[in-house]
């Protein structure tokens, strides 16, 4: 009888703690971790990503968890940042390599982004453990078989197409595509004596060459300083992958520069406009950023996803903008936050273009770029040319009301007005209405937020920034003809020969596979 009465209390104890959970996720469900009401399965769990291969060599590694409840169904809230630990460590303990390995960042739709950096090669592998409440995850332990090669390791694919294949390189790029049908033929003669005569004084161009692997070049114009952007980058990338030899010029400032549309000359440049004809690389803002990664910088590519603020529920219904003072339409901002505060909150950071109206408009306090997501809505503004925020905006879980503009960067034909962002008028004169139409229209708002969300996380994936460097340079070197050159007054831009670029290379040299594919 004492038995039964016990059930009885048992089985009524366990319906009020099932409705109390019912009760809860109806009412707090956008701040309640996901795993209080819904199990994780550790063994459905799924795990992927170029971080679990030794071949996908980049700056930071990265690999992805996404967790998975019991019933098998893919959570699409957070579970709570310390649902996963991740360990990474030497397949042979005597192998004493530091890997820098911080906790997986939540992305707060039930996935988690994992990095790791590493100080070393691991030669013999590396085992990644992935742990959920002390239970591996998935398939873990992962063995990835070495050598793994650390960023500054100079130790070059000679297969291009397999380095392609592991980073699952795109087979086009739509902007690649349209930047050369302005250049069939690229005579690099012609290009050596027009370039110099036409923009040595628009001010800074570097002239390239990468001849055998080795990077060379000299400097045109009196703004040369953010050569350290370009030179890093291609020295990134010919450690990496064998680059075709290739001559060419690019431009590091800020405005794209070839106007003509007869007599063209191909300029790279790190922003494009639609009335220029340069071809258009990753800015150096995004490659700096990804090159230092879990070291030179705080806001990088992979941070911001782990750093999106409050879900979309719990963010301030208001759009937000801070910046400094580097266009007009920015200006007009303040006064719009002014007039209807409700909507809009504006201010600028920092004044230089048009001091003479700094006491006018005033000076708003520096606001942390992470903090910028507890709104639910990001305005856009050009700077200069395009705003090097837009990829790291998109990047959050808010909606961008992007401003029309003429100015480009090389992600932005993946882009649909509508889909993935909202386009506001340049002279922003239908800025309130967009933003009213969002909060009144809750839902599609949100949806185009997180399918723009989508969409960057695809396109702004390190691996990706490589990939279309890479297919640039090829595809120039495709359309050049002649010979390129490391002329007499360029100068070599060395490799790192310091003890943390210390490694053993033992990819085969292009030369051995070709004796061996001989020999059979």
């Amino acid at each position: 009888m004492s038995c039964k009465r016990s059930a009885d209390i048992v089985a009524a104890m366990q319906r009020v703690l099932i409705s109390k959970c019912v009760i809860l996720v109806v009412l707090f469900a956008p701040n309640l971790p996901a795993s209080e009401c819904e199990r994780i399965s550790p063994e459905r769990c799924l795990v992927w990503g170029p971080g679990l291969s030794a071949d996908a060599v980049l700056p930071v590694r990265y690999f992805f968890i996404q967790a998975v409840s019991s019933e098998g169904r893919n959570l699409t809230l957070s579970p709570g940042k310390e649902t996963f630990k991740v360990k990474i460590s030497p397949l042979n303990k005597e192998e004493y390599i530091r890997v820098h390995t911080p906790p997986p960042l939540d992305r707060g739709d039930g996935s988690f982004l994992m990095r790791y950096r590493l100080y070393g090669s691991a030669v013999t592998g590396l085992k990644v453990e992935i742990l959920h409440q002390d239970v591996a995850v998935a398939q873990s332990p992962y063995i990835i078989q070495g050598p793994v090669y650390h960023e500054y390791c100079d130790c070059p694919e000679s297969d291009a197409s397999a380095w392609q294949r592991v980073l699952q390189c795109p087979a086009n790029e739509p902007q690649i595509l349209a930047d050369f049908t302005s250049f069939p033929t690229i005579d690099l003669q012609h290009l050596r004596r027009e370039v110099p005569l036409r923009f040595s004084n628009r001010g800074g161009l570097i002239h390239y060459a990468i001849v055998d692997n080795k990077v060379y070049r000299r400097t045109l114009g009196k703004y040369t300083d953010f050569k350290m952007f370009s030179d890093e980058m291609l020295l990134s990338l010919t450690r990496k992958v064998r680059v075709p030899d290739v001559e060419f010029f690019i431009n590091v400032g800020d405005w794209p520069l070839e106007t003509r549309t007869e007599g063209a000359l191909p300029i790279l440049s790190w922003c494009g406009s639609t009335d220029t004809r340069d071809i258009v690389l990753p800015t150096y803002e995004v490659t700096h950023s990804t090159l230092e990664t879990m070291r030179g910088v705080t806001n990088d590519l992979l941070s911001v996803q782990g750093n999106t603020g409050p879900p979309w529920a719990n963010k301030t219904e208001r759009a937000f903008f801070r910046g400094r003072d580097s266009r007009e339409e920015r200006l007009q901002l303040v006064s719009l936050s002014q007039k209807s505060p409700e909507l809009l909150d504006a201010g600028i950071t920092g004044w230089f273009f048009f001091r003479d109206r700094e006491k006018q408009v005033g000076k708003a306090p520096l606001v942390g770029f992470f903090d910028f997501f507890k709104y639910k809505y990001q305005v856009n503004v050009d700077g200069t040319v395009a705003a090097y925020r837009f990829p790291y905006l998109m990047l959050g879980n808010s909606l961008v009301l992007k401003q029309d503009s003429q100015y480009y960067e090389h992600f932005y034909r993946h882009l649909k007005a509508g889909s993935h962002y909202v386009s506001v008028r340049r002279n922003l004169t239908d800025l309130l209405e967009k933003i009213q139409w969002a909060r009144d229209n809750d839902a599609e708002a949100a949806a185009i937020a997180r399918a723009g969300q989508s969409e960057a996380r695809e396109l702004l994936q390190p691996g990706r920034l490589y990939c279309y460097y890479h297919s640039v340079l090829r595809t120039y070197a495709a359309h050049q003809a002649g010979r390129p050159t490391p002329h007499a007054d360029m100068e070599p831009v060395p490799q790192p020969d310091d003890h943390t670029a210390a490694c053993l290379c033992r990819r085969a040299s292009p030369e051995k596979r070709s004796s061996k594919n001989e020999e059979l």
